[in-house]
């Protein structure tokens, strides 16, 4: 016996003034406000799934991610169809926030995309389910925005699975974020990085940190006679299992609304200098882009983030120099987050 019939689909005029408003309020930040109205909502028609969908969306604006869990489950019973719905990717969100594993690939799987086996289970009945993070799903590259509610920082990174991505672009130190984290993401693109390749990358905006990283960034400056010097160092510190990022060359300033639309990417072959930029060319430093390219000077003092323990970080800078002496120098290496 179900407790609530779907006979009544359409919604009262009562339930969509209080889920405009609330949705109003939340577009002001006031998500006690809306939080007040929605529940509201759900108790005027508990037996429309989006009633319940608004109300999880709601709680994952706030982090509160038990309530968001359970008002996505509420949600998800109440729907007309099997696959493909986004109140199961809140779910997996949710679920992914709280590491309730088996709920997140449950979630993943109903919203219609293959998760690899896990660790199996025993359930009632005799049955086995799967349980453990959902890796392997083989999701490639995106890019994240991280506090975008602040001074929003756009990097590069691995999807791990669909709510969370492991940062692999050293973060400026204004973002509050390291190399090596993993940031729980929304599941909605906001904004498109096209690179000079063809392929383009989503643009998701962090939600929260998911898992910190204990590798401090510093910033140095070199001396890099050439692009190859600079290179040299950054693969360097790749073979050392770190990092490092030009940032003279990597960083762009843009607007909000060129941020969060189609934009061509610094990453792979070519030139991009666009007309969206709002840094000043040439100018070396986390404020200003150079893009190496042809006919374009190159400008041997750089401004460098470094991901890499202390211990071994002035190692890595000095091993660099030995390499080559006369083209390469380094000074005023400072950790800064």
């Amino acid at each position: 016996m179900r407790i609530f019939g779907k006979g009544r689909h359409r919604p009262s005029a009562s339930w969509r003034q209080a889920t405009d408003r609330a949705f109003t309020l939340i577009g002001d930040g006031r998500y006690e406000d809306a939080g007040a109205l929605l529940t509201r909502a759900a108790d005027l028609e508990p037996w429309l799934s989006e009633s319940w969908f608004n109300l999880a969306l709601l709680y994952k604006f706030r982090h509160d991610w038990e309530q968001a869990r359970a008002a996505g489950l509420r949600a998800v019973a109440l729907l007309d169809k099997e696959t493909g719905a986004p109140d199961w990717w809140n779910v997996g969100i949710a679920a992914t926030a709280l590491q309730d594993w088996p709920l997140a690939r449950r979630a993943w799987q109903a919203y219609g995309l293959k998760v690899p086996g896990g660790t199996s289970r025993p359930k009632a009945g005799g049955e086995t389910a799967q349980s453990g993070e959902p890796t392997g799903m083989e999701l490639g590259s995106a890019a994240v925005r991280l506090s975008p509610e602040g001074e929003a920082e756009v990097v590069w990174g691995r999807r791990l699975d669909p709510a969370r991505i492991e940062v692999l672009s050293i973060p400026l130190p204004s973002s509050g974020r390291r190399w090596g984290e993993v940031v729980l993401h929304d599941g909605v693109p906001n904004g498109e990085r096209v690179t000079a390749a063809g392929p383009s990358y989503p643009v998701f905006d962090e939600i929260e940190l998911w898992a910190p990283s204990p590798v401090p960034t510093w910033v140095v400056l070199l001396e890099a006679a050439t692009e190859e010097d600079r290179d040299a160092l950054e693969q360097l510190a790749a073979d050392a299992g770190f990092a490092a990022e030009d940032w003279s060359s990597s960083v762009r300033l843009l607007c909000r609304a060129c941020s969060e639309s189609r934009m061509p990417s610094g990453e792979g072959d070519g030139e991009h200098l666009d007309p969206h930029d709002h840094s000043e060319p040439g100018h070396p430093g986390p404020l200003g882009h150079r893009t190496a390219g042809s006919g374009l000077l190159w400008v041997p003092e750089r401004e460098c983030g470094i991901a890499a323990p202390a211990a071994l970080v002035r190692g890595l800078l000095d091993g660099w120099v030995a390499d080559s002496p006369d083209s390469r120098e380094w000074r005023d290496l400072e950790e800064v987050c």
